[in-house]
């Protein structure tokens, strides 16, 4: 796999961390510490700030994500997807849902690609579908981002 840098790993990042909170969910505050003390992580103070935000964010808008995620998600029940499935696009959904600053386009394009990478070819052609279902409901455009 090639190394990715920017904000791309800031997203692959984020994923791990919530992978991580889906099997312990220890005070959100001390686990990024902790995950940010890791010494092969390097991020740029702007990625940083952004997985922080992403992070706080997805959780607190779980049961909304898994919502919109589950209606679109033609006959799959959010318990029955992957956990890598879902937690791709439930970052996906929460940029496209919750953050302006991030074309949709965008954010569906880089949940493929990790699930592409992470999961599998199939996986990211699921991910696709289901994200284009929600992008096509929202009110804003597709391809710009708009002030917050």
């Amino acid at each position: 796999m090639t190394k990715v840098t920017g904000r791309r790993q800031a997203r692959e990042w984020a994923v791990q961390f919530l992978f991580q909170t889906e099997f312990n969910p220890d005070d959100l505050e001390l686990a990024l510490i902790d995950f940010w003390n890791d010494p092969e992580k390097k991020p740029a103070e702007r990625d940083l700030t952004y997985v922080n935000e992403v992070v706080r964010g997805v959780l607190e808008k779980q049961r909304e994500l898994d919502r919109t995620i589950s209606k679109y998600a033609q006959n799959w029940d959010i318990d029955r997807l992957g956990v890598l499935d879902r937690i791709v696009m439930r970052l996906a959904t929460y940029e496209m849902l919750f953050r302006n600053d991030i074309p949709p386009v965008v954010s569906i394009n880089e949940a493929v690609e990790i699930a592409k990478a992470y999961i599998s070819k199939e996986s990211g052609r699921f991910v696709n579908g289901v994200l284009d279902r929600i992008q096509k409901e929202l009110t804003r455009p597709s391809r710009t981002n708009t002030p917050q």
